[in-house]
């Protein structure tokens, strides 16, 4: 995807839109908050509300067991919660919360559906972003089958610094186990791999970006399909 910086104010999939269709959907965009682990779909109840994300990062998350969980997408401000209402739908099995706490643009899943039906040009918009959802939901599954912790790691942290402005990312060790599916101590010694290459450095709950090339180049093969696709799509 591009620079950090291209996503530093608003929502991308909001500005990308027609003025006609923005127009549609401006008088039931409400302005909210979003918390740290705020739920904003849960596993297979309706979808009330969609969220377009201004600041922070949404995971959508599988849950294979009770005990586990697994991260197969993330969302920023380039694009939108409610997949499953875009395409039709009322529900998903997935489990959608706020990773990184921030802001965004609330709509009720009616009146976006309504809205959809009044415009051919803004379900083709979605659908688009939707579909490009679906690529990085598919790169994910690449990752997590063929790549080692490293570059996986290196491809999460690139992922995470499109969506937010600045270089730094508040987010415990812990956590990114989770959304790796893997150990604790295997993510602390990833991590530690790559600030001995100088491309991170860690403290307390912050992971900053030092070398973002470098970190492009331990992520290898594993980073970049769906950033391509979504640039092809969206613009």
């Amino acid at each position: 995807m591009a620079s950090a910086s291209y996503f530093a104010k608003g929502n991308k999939l909001l500005q990308s839109l027609s003025t006609s269709d923005r127009e549609l959907l401006e008088p039931n965009l409400v302005p909210v908050s979003l918390l740290l682990r705020q739920d904003l779909e849960k596993p297979n109840r309706r979808i009330d509300d969609v969220f377009f994300i201004e600041h922070g990062i949404v995971s959508i998350v599988a849950l294979p067991s009770r005990a586990t969980e697994v991260e197969i997408g993330i969302i920023g401000c380039e694009g939108m919660t409610g997949g499953a209402v875009v395409a039709g739908s009322d529900r998903s099995p997935h489990s959608t919360y706020m990773q990184l706490a921030g802001d965004g643009l609330r709509i009720g899943a009616r009146q976006l559906n309504s809205a959809m039906a009044d415009s051919t040009t803004l379900r083709r918009s979605l659908a688009k972003y939707a579909y490009s959802f679906a690529i990085q939901t598919a790169q994910t599954a690449v990752a997590n089958a063929r790549a080692k912790l490293v570059p996986r790691l290196a491809r999460w942290l690139l992922m995470a610094h499109d969506r937010v402005s600045g270089n730094t990312l508040n987010i415990t060790h812990e956590f990114l186990s989770i959304m790796l599916a893997s150990r604790r101590a295997g993510v602390s010694e990833g991590l530690k791999a790559l600030a001995a290459e100088g491309l991170i450095s860690t403290q307390r709950r912050d992971i900053k970006i030092l070398n973002r090339k470098g970190l492009e180049k331990a992520a290898g093969s594993f980073y970049g399909v769906p950033e391509a696709e979504y640039r092809r799509l969206m613009n």
